[in-house]
């Protein structure tokens, strides 16, 4: 498999990335280690959206199978969005078990609060089965994994700023899947996105965060 970096920008304070996840025969055996991503060193916990993103209205299917209302599931809780998929090489997994790994920080009553919702960027690959097992994998057993329509799917990560692909056959016979790494923070004060984190972002960096997160605050 290999990763490599392209450009990307969000209009925050962040340098912002896309990363592009080759895949081949839709294994994720024999995995490389992604791309280094450029950036300051002395960085905040998250990154602020200067104006307030609405959340999407995003319909689609959770991995029982069931129709999952973004809007409604979520509202008046804070959220962690996060668009990837489950045969990408290293990102997307480092991303979800260590905003898995934070959340198991909290105390329960605010782990039970937050609502962390991992969206698949290559649904036709991405069964609700698949991407159960896959977060179950990475400690994210409280994580909603969503599937449906690619057109969808990339219109509300459009409307967050994230740039999300379809997935390319490539002449080998692997697949690059090119999708924003940034994971989008939404308030429970106002349902609205507040921050951003990068790729770059630890588990102990999400973990003194995310007290602040679950409050509206900023981190």
């Amino acid at each position: 498999m290999r990763t490599k970096l392209l450009g990307a920008a969000l209009a925050t304070a962040a340098a912002l990335t896309l990363t592009a996840c080759g895949g081949s025969g839709g294994s994720s055996s024999g995995d490389k280690p992604a791309a280094e991503v450029s950036g300051a060193t002395d960085k905040p916990l998250a990154y602020p959206i200067d104006t307030p993103k609405d959340k999407p209205d995003l319909v689609l299917t959770d991995t029982s199978g069931k129709k999952y209302e973004l809007v409604k599931e979520t509202k008046g809780h804070p959220v962690l969005l996060y668009f990837g998929y489950t045969y990408c090489p290293d990102v997307c997994s480092t991303v979800v078990s260590d905003v898995a790994a934070a959340a198991k920080t909290l105390p329960k009553d605010e782990q039970r609060n937050l609502r962390t919702v991992f969206v698949t960027t290559d649904p036709d690959r991405d069964t609700p089965e698949r991407m159960r097992k896959w977060l179950d994998a990475q400690g994210g057993q409280d994580i909603a994994g969503l599937t449906g329509d690619f057109a969808t799917i990339q219109a509300a990560a459009k409307s967050l700023g994230i740039l999300v692909e379809k997935a390319k056959k490539e002449k080998d016979g692997s697949v690059t899947v090119s999708h924003g790494a940034q994971v989008v923070g939404f308030s429970p004060k106002d349902d609205k996105a507040h921050w951003i984190f990068t790729a770059e972002t630890t588990e102990d960096q999400y973990a003194k965060a995310l007290p602040k997160i679950v409050k509206g605050e900023n981190p």
